[in-house]
């Protein structure tokens, strides 16, 4: 299923890029690095500089970078262009097909939270077995 330029809510960040192919071939609304409608975020952007573009969108991240949260210039970019972040969170590495497992049990749960939240920052792990906020201060 092709991207609608007119609906898109979420970008997959390149962390989990094969999930994020995944997902965009399921979903109208999801893009990811290198996709083509988003000629500003090629593969290889790095983080401080995809934030701005993907917040200017309102688009929703879902990603599994577990440093973000202590990265001083990510964690100011997150709150000054006010990003909503979904963190597929766990100690351990899973499969593109878990994670994949994990999102499809939870986007109900997501979809609720982004209609609750509304605007962010705010910074959401999803958890084996449910999602929890991460209360993220900027450094």
């Amino acid at each position: 299923m092709p991207a609608d330029p007119a609906s898109l809510r979420f970008y997959a960040d390149e962390n989990i890029l094969g999930v994020g192919k995944a997902l965009a071939r399921a979903r109208e609304d999801l893009v990811h690095p290198g996709h083509a409608l988003l000629p500003k975020v090629p593969v290889g952007t790095l983080d401080v500089d995809w934030m701005p573009e993907i917040a200017g969108r309102g688009l929703v991240v879902i990603g599994r970078d577990r440093h973000i949260k202590s990265k001083p210039a990510e964690l100011a970019k997150l709150h000054q262009h006010g990003l909503r972040v979904f963190w597929i969170a766990g100690k351990k590495d899973l499969t593109s097909w878990g994670y994949l497992v994990r999102l499809v049990r939870r986007w109900d749960q997501m979809e609720r939270i982004i209609t609750q939240r509304g605007l962010g920052p705010w910074f959401m792990a999803i958890n084996e077995d449910r999602i929890t906020e991460i209360h993220l201060k900027a450094k």
